[in-house]
């Protein structure tokens, strides 16, 4: 008797699973398919990304429904489009052998009418965005009046989205008596207050600790001036060069900037964010799945619809808003028990943050050096060799040999092998042999991020409802600046600091002269604050009195990027107001800003993948 028999599948269901090679259940498999199918109970399940969840629900519910009927008897709820599509293509296989099964998946960015008229002819199965989902009830063509069973799958990625209200809505459309299973990596306070308010008496199974991350994935960070960020990124790809990754940025902007980067810099990089159409998000995850992309960039949203078990690094660019997501992120790798590394890229200002990290993950970070120039010249070149040492002989050149050993017949055994291994060495060698010191030492003055810096007084500050990560997302959108070209923002109750390069400071006077917002005056000098806290602005004066506190009449000044704080995840529209931010909303920025603005915005591609390897 195999294992999967032993948890009470049926004969249907094991033929699927032979088919798909598994051989032995996961954890949180073995601890939910007999308790679901034993009983009509309320499950919370506590689980790290790519442990099976999808199976852990999923076999249970496809046992107990009647394939005969055309009735909707199940609800899957998930947070994006891609896991969505993800978990149908799960459903099908799990239930190939199930005559009559129809699993439909409802999602934004694809027709409306034609995922009505695939429910009309009898969808056992829902899976689906809340955004979508509420839509389609709401203009009644969905009925979930006769379900019995209801996932909500990746809960907490759900309500960080903001999907709350509509999960609500949602349910209330469905029977009392059905039953309620609960899925999430971690435990917030938000995914508790669910469960009390929709389950009743829930079993609850944990899967290791409660938010703790996954046992097989070391944590790595790497502290950089905040401006050297980029190219600590690229010498920790050149380091490793098998590297098969995910690099999370904050924002959809930094996501896009981030990819063309590489892709101009001869990475086979790409990007996948929300503003990318249903067709694109599909070729650049065609491409990742076949490798032809070594490094995806990703917000944290779209991210949730890659499942590849051969991720081999996690790398955060940035590091998140929520803390808590840095379990998703780092739950990327180290999946079907093979080992992962997580990587975060952090300036000195971020530091504490890894702190707050360990505390919730119940793991060491271990802080490490980003590589000199001349240990990944000698890395690819150990690389190289290793590749040649294990290639198998094409035959087929055989016939060219003579030619070959006439050209080469002047030169020694040594003398080839140096020549062959300077194609390679030579290239990395020109670009790294006067490659600075990327690592900084937290507290060091001497390496100060700031040397060829301009640090400006802006009479804005916390009253104005902004906070540092919301003055400096604004800063850089009004600015067209990438993520890390404003930096050392310091947040005051009636003002505020930050600091730019030297080169930008004709830009931000010119964009602040005579800029106003509501009628009032927004206005920048040139500061002797140090930041390092206190100080004032050139000419002597220090902070600023009451008259500067007036607030602003727009009033959302949430985090940009996949936050929950206005966001609805891919297939909604944010809800901010007083100005329109770029960023994970899709909304271009505009300002309620009168005045001089100079400079021109910086166009965004759309462009997905990039295809040149490196070199």
């Amino acid at each position: 008797m195999s294992k999967f028999q032993e948890l009470g599948l049926g004969e249907n269901f094991l033929k699927a699973i032979t088919d798909m090679g598994f051989e032995n259940p996961s954890e949180v498999q073995e601890k939910a398919i007999p308790i679901l199918l034993e009983k009509d109970t309320d499950l919370v399940a506590l689980a790290q990304t790519g442990t099976g969840k999808t199976a852990a629900f999923g076999f249970p519910m496809l046992q107990q429904i009647d394939v005969e009927s055309r009735t909707t008897q199940g609800l899957i709820l998930s947070p994006t489009r891609e896991l969505c599509m993800q978990i149908t293509n799960e459903m099908n296989n799990y239930g190939k052998y199930l005559k009559g099964l129809n699993v439909v998946a409802i999602y934004g960015g694809a027709s409306i009418t034609e995922q009505a008229k695939q429910i009309k002819r009898g969808a056992q199965v829902i899976v689906a965005t809340p955004g979508r989902m509420k839509d389609m009830i709401g203009r009644r063509m969905i009925d979930i009046s006769k379900i019995e069973y209801c996932v909500l799958d990746e809960a907490d990625e759900m309500l960080n989205m903001g999907f709350y209200e509509d999960i609500t809505e949602i349910l209330s459309h469905s029977p009392e008596d059905k039953s309620t299973w609960l899925f999430s990596a971690t435990m917030p306070k938000e995914v508790a207050s669910i469960a009390k308010k929709f389950m009743h008496n829930p079993i609850e199974i944990t899967v290791g600790s409660k938010n703790v991350g996954a046992a097989n994935v070391s944590h790595e960070y790497y502290m950089v001036n905040a401006r050297d960020r980029y190219q600590a990124l690229k010498r920790l790809a050149d380091a490793n060069p098998d590297i098969f990754s995910v690099v999370f940025c904050r924002t959809k902007r930094d996501t896009q900037k981030v990819a063309e980067q590489l892709i101009a810099d001869g990475y086979n990089a790409g990007a996948i964010h929300g503003d990318l159409s249903q067709n694109q998000r599909d070729i650049v995850m065609k491409q990742f799945r076949t490798r032809q992309i070594q490094m995806m960039v990703a917000t944290d949203v779209a991210a949730r619809g890659i499942d590849v078990d051969d991720i081999t690094h996690v790398i955060n660019y940035q590091l998140p808003d929520e803390i808590e997501t840095y379990t998703h992120r780092s739950g990327r790798t180290g999946r079907a028990g093979k080992e992962g590394i997580s990587m975060v890229i952090v300036s000195k200002s971020e530091a504490r943050k890894i702190k707050q990290i360990e505390k919730i993950i119940q793991q060491k970070f271990q802080k490490k050096e980003i590589p000199s120039g001349m240990e990944i010249c000698e890395k690819q070149l150990m690389h190289l060799a290793n590749n040649i040492k294990e290639t198998e002989i094409n035959h087929d050149i055989d016939v060219y040999l003579p030619q070959i050993d006439e050209a080469l017949k002047d030169f020694s055994k040594e003398e080839l092998i140096k020549k062959f291994f300077s194609v390679e060495f030579t290239r990395f060698y020109n670009y790294y042999q006067k490659a600075k010191d990327l690592n900084v030492i937290a507290g060091d003055p001497s390496t100060s991020e700031n040397k060829d810096s301009v640090r400006f007084f802006l009479n804005v500050g916390s009253r104005d409802d902004f906070n540092w990560m919301s003055l400096k997302d604004f800063l850089k959108d009004l600015l067209s600046l990438g993520q890390d070209e404003v930096y050392k923002v310091d947040v005051k109750d009636n003002f505020s600091f930050f600091n730019v390069d030297t080169k930008h400071k004709e830009l931000v006077e010119g964009i602040f002269t005579d800029f106003q917002m509501d009628g009032r005056n927004v206005n920048v000098e040139i500061s002797t604050d140090t930041g390092r806290g206190g100080g004032g602005r050139k000419g002597g004066r220090g902070g600023r009195s009451g008259r500067d506190s007036r607030s602003f009449k727009g009033k959302d000044r949430g985090r940009r990027g996949d936050d929950k704080r206005g966001r609805r995840g891919d297939d909604r529209k944010s809800k901010g107001g007083g100005f329109k931010k770029s960023g994970d909303s899709g909304d271009e920025f505009k300002s309620k800003f009168s005045g001089k603005r100079r400079g021109k915005s910086k166009p965004e591609s759309k462009g997905t993948g990039g295809k040149r390897r490196r070199g």
